[in-house]
């Protein structure tokens, strides 16, 4: 599996601890930035990442913000891309499992550090489950080129 992987200055820490993480999971990913905890504006990062996905440069994508919410907001705007915040492994799990969510998208601020570990292990350990799924995630597909 290859990941691209951002973070904006609030995620910036949690995006480099989570390298050894993915590493040892076998995801192969790419850092799009940040390179530090200097402020940036992370509509850019979450822009990077979700053409990554939509271009089919990479299979997922994941995101680390402050609130997770503001770049999956952001990824949400690129074609294709289904970002899902997560706050629990359970959340995640069923992002991917019933949303076929492609992108990934935590909050430092909001969730506990000991969480994030286990809330990206549970993202790259779930399948998109099909079945009734498939329609639901279809409709959405439909409603994004029914918007254009």
């Amino acid at each position: 599996m290859r990941i691209a992987l951002a973070s904006d200055h609030a995620g910036y820490a949690e995006k480099e601890q989570l390298k050894p993480l993915l590493k040892d999971l076998g995801v192969e990913f790419e850092d799009l930035g940040t390179v530090s905890e200097t402020s940036v504006d992370y509509p850019d990062y979450a822009r990077k990442v979700a053409e990554k996905v939509s271009h089919g440069e990479v299979e997922q994508g994941l995101l680390v913000c402050g609130s997770g919410t503001g770049m999956a907001i952001a990824a949400n705007k690129v074609p294709g891309v289904r970002a899902a915040v997560a706050w629990t492994p359970d959340i995640a799990r069923l992002a991917r499992e019933h949303n076929d969510a492609n992108v990934l998208s935590i909050g430092a601020r909001v969730t506990p550090a000991e969480e994030i570990p286990k809330i990206v292990r549970a993202w790259f350990d779930a399948k998109f489950a099909g079945g009734r799924h498939s329609t639901r995630v279809e409709k959405i597909t439909d409603m994004e080129r029914e918007c254009k």
